[in-house]
């Protein structure tokens, strides 16, 4: 299969599952924010060495039909993550094997060459010393930023296998936010109770679109690499994130930002920070992957040398992801042009105040060569229901 074709059914097959994963994890209140492209490469480094049913489940979970092609589409893919300049794009993939078992040849070179990660052999058994191996790698891939990923509990003599996703992203948006025009002010949790957020201000040409079959507001804020932006959804009542949820479950991400106008915005964004932890298991299993889980079910026979009554499977799979939205950024030195949009006779700054729970997701767009425009990297993806009532000062100081 040629690199492209894989790399296009690698990041469709991750819009999709972005998609999926998000339906089982916004059941739950308040905050949702993880990584689709991360969860879903750390499944596909496993896809590696799965055989029989295990390896079907994954083409059906991961909507890659085949490992060769995950594995191809992949190496294109963090080519281009670990080249991104002006922001900071930092991704941690990893997995651990309890130490006594050989490697495959073919899975080792699966992981290095295409994934351009590794696979590390620990002992389990002693599980402070692996939870602190662990640990110690993923800060230092994510310059401290993710910390006690794994606590030492989750780790015993009985573990063979751990997959580590870590994520983080900062970037300094094209049109800065001035301090100076950020204030207190309400942000709704529900059509009653309100917490007192920081909530910042910019007035300038964006892309923006209004929704009517999401009944949503729809806001692209780039950053100085403009190839990387995050779209915000508002959904119209303040009340209204259920709703536009339940909407979003059928929708192509990829294609919220079709029909967009390049138009002067009055834009109020809450600063916010979130860190999250998310045990996928539960999750998916639901997406039908239980069999990786199970000690008798899961066949990773393609990854390690084993004897007939020996059995592989995943004890743990976890991901921590952080974020943090604030004023930064650099003022970019052409206007927001590029889109030729049909101009107003007489045009009104449009109001997108961001004062209730609100969708959010980032994107990456691939390069113009790209043969198809339509596909980008879902990078993040979630919801802000709840921000924490900070000092304008502390904020300023803590971020």
């Amino acid at each position: 299969m040629a690199e492209n074709t894989a790399e296009l059914q690698v990041l469709q097959g991750n819009n999709q599952f972005a998609t999926n994963l998000y339906k089982i994890l916004s059941q739950t209140e308040g905050n949702v924010f993880f990584s689709p492209i991360s969860v879903h490469a750390g499944l596909s480094m496993a896809y590696q060495g799965a055989l029989g049913t295990t390896a079907q489940h994954f083409a059906a979970a991961l909507q890659v039909p085949e490992a060769k092609a995950a594995g191809e589409g992949y190496n294109a893919i963090m080519n281009r993550l670990n080249s991104i300049e002006n922001v900071t794009l930092l991704m941690a993939n990893k997995i651990y094997l309890m130490e006594g078992c050989k490697m495959l040849e073919d899975f080792n070179s699966a992981i290095t060459k295409k994934f351009l990660s590794e696979v590390q052999l620990v002992n389990f058994a002693k599980n402070e010393e692996a939870a602190d191996i662990i640990n110690d790698w993923v800060q230092r891939k994510t310059r401290e930023k993710i910390q006690d990923l794994i606590q030492k509990h989750d780790l015993d003599n009985l573990t063979r296998l751990v997959l580590v996703n870590a994520i983080y992203f900062k970037g300094n948006w094209k049109h800065k936010f001035s301090k100076a025009d950020t204030k207190t002010e309400p942000f709704y949790l529900n059509d009653v109770d309100t917490v007192d957020v920081q909530m910042m201000h910019i007035k300038k040409k964006f892309l923006y679109k209004y929704d009517e079959a999401l009944e949503a507001q729809v806001l692209e804020l780039r950053y100085t690499n403009e190839d990387l932006s995050m779209i915000i959804i508002l959904p119209n009542k303040r009340n209204g994130i259920r709703d536009l949820e339940e909407k979003l479950a059928t929708v192509n991400l990829t294609h919220i930002k079709r029909d967009m106008r390049n138009t002067e915005v009055n834009v109020a964004l809450p600063r916010f920070k979130i860190e999250q932890t998310i045990d996928l298991e539960d999750s998916l299993t639901k997406l039908g992957l239980g069999e990786i889980f199970n000690k008798d079910k899961a066949n990773f026979r393609g990854m390690i040398e084993l004897n007939p009554k020996e059995n592989l499977y995943v004890s743990k799979a976890v991901q921590k992801a952080f974020i943090e939205v604030n004023e930064e950024g650099a003022e970019a030195a052409a206007a927001t042009g590029i889109h030729v949009m049909m101009k107003r006779s007489l045009e009104f700054p449009e109001e997108f105040n961001v004062d209730h729970p609100f969708m959010c997701y980032l994107l990456l767009k691939r390069s113009e060569s790209a043969t198809n425009h339509n596909v980008v990297d879902i990078l993040f993806y979630g919801k802000v229901a709840r921000i924490s009532s900070l000092r304008p000062n502390a904020l300023h100081d803590e971020l």
